[in-house]
């Protein structure tokens, strides 16, 4: 894509703006690397972690957020490479958890974001290996799952690929015509 993909623009605002948007009604920790986290300004309510080793991938930028984070309390994690994901969508997957161990979208049997860990869960972080997806956490056996129905595609569009953010911006918003995933994010 030729620059930091969290830096582009879908619908007049960068996809990591979109991302603390969908999250504004909540205490935020962001984790990303230095290029990103040197572009956030500060904002109440918002902790920002720098990730100075991307490369060991999903499970270690979880357990960095897991440390920031209030003991606890539940862990929504929204990926700002999922433009759509909006505050409505996150707040009904919070919602949803109530006591559950875990919550996230799907449509079809298939899963999608955000999802949100509660306390136990949060406590097996440490067993993921480095470059691990949530997949496995979210599946774990061990955990009480609330999934919530969707019906459009917010929770599954993705930009992995220039393909994907061509998509991404030619939206602008979501329709219920997008969610094709990139094969790259077929591993979550």
């Amino acid at each position: 894509m030729g620059a930091q993909k969290l830096l582009l623009a879908v619908g007049g605002r960068t996809l990591v703006e979109r991302a603390l948007a969908a999250t504004a009604a909540f205490p935020r920790v962001l984790v990303a690397g230095p290029e990103v986290a040197a572009a956030v300004e500060p904002a109440p309510g918002l902790r920002i972690v720098v990730n100075d080793e991307p490369e060991r991938g999903m499970a270690h930028s979880l357990r960095l957020a897991d440390v920031a984070a209030p003991p606890g309390a539940a862990l929504a994690v929204v990926l700002a490479d999922t433009p759509f994901v909006d505050a409505e969508l996150v707040c009904a997957v919070v919602a949803a958890r109530g006591e559950a161990d875990v919550a996230y979208p799907v449509r079809a049997g298939r899963p999608g974001h955000p999802v949100v860990f509660g306390p136990r869960p949060r406590r097996a972080l440490g067993e993921l290996p480095d470059g691990d997806t949530l997949r496995a956490l979210r599946a774990d056996s061990r955990w009480l799952r609330v999934e919530v129905a969707v019906d459009d595609d917010r929770p599954f569009l993705d930009v992995d690929t220039p393909g994907d953010f061509a998509r991404a911006q030619a939206a602008g918003e979501p329709d219920g015509t997008l969610g094709q995933p990139s094969p790259a994010r077929e591993a979550l």
